[in-house]
């Protein structure tokens, strides 16, 4: 049974290299390894007003999608050294979701920024945010690519072998996480 997993965008940006990476990695995702993407267009501002009235249906239609993949990955650039806005509102309002939709599910992290220090800073800022989740953060093989103006051609092809090897590796470790979770049965 092929594993699904939900590729998050960290950001709203046409260009953005990093949904270039999200893209990238669903095309390097081993063999059984299937990566659906999503985004956080739809996603409006959290207020509790708003969540007081009714979940939005973006978020539900969101929820629902996390809920049904066995993993997910999210690929997010660094913003003043810390997670976009827009994925911590994302983040917000799924945690408000009845049945936390992140809970115990396997979780990997990448993203790439021009900065010599890839989104170091932005992931472990993001592992933070994610303990309230209850999602289950792989540790490694971290994804943290520096120098994102190089990595990609003009059709925005990842084109740096080294890169597309760590995307491969991390992928890899997300479907043995799927896996160690079926046979226990926790799932």
């Amino acid at each position: 049974m092929a594993i699904e997993v939900l590729g998050l965008a960290g950001s709203l940006r046409r260009e953005s290299v990093n949904t270039k990476l999200l893209h990238a990695a669903a095309a390097l995702a081993p063999a059984g390894v299937h990566v659906a993407t999503a985004t956080l267009h739809d996603v409006p501002l959290y207020d509790g007003d708003v969540e007081a009235a009714g979940i939005p249906a973006a978020v539900t239609a969101l929820a629902d999608r996390i809920a049904a993949a066995e993993a997910i990955l999210i690929v997010s650039p660094e913003y003043n050294y810390s997670l976009p806005g827009v994925l911590k509102n994302g983040i917000d309002w799924l945690s408000r979701v009845p049945g936390k939709p992140f809970a115990h599910k396997p979780l990997a992290i990448m993203g790439t920024s021009p900065g010599r220090f890839g989104t170091a800073r932005m992931q472990y800022h993001l592992r933070q945010v994610l303990l309230f989740t209850e999602a289950r953060v792989l540790p490694k093989p971290e994804v943290m690519l520096a120098g994102a103006g190089t990595l990609f051609d003009e059709a925005g092809n990842l084109t740096d072998e080294s890169a597309a090897g760590l995307v491969r590796r991390q992928l890899e470790a997300l479907a043995a996480a799927v896996e160690q979770r079926r046979r226990a049965g926790d799932g």
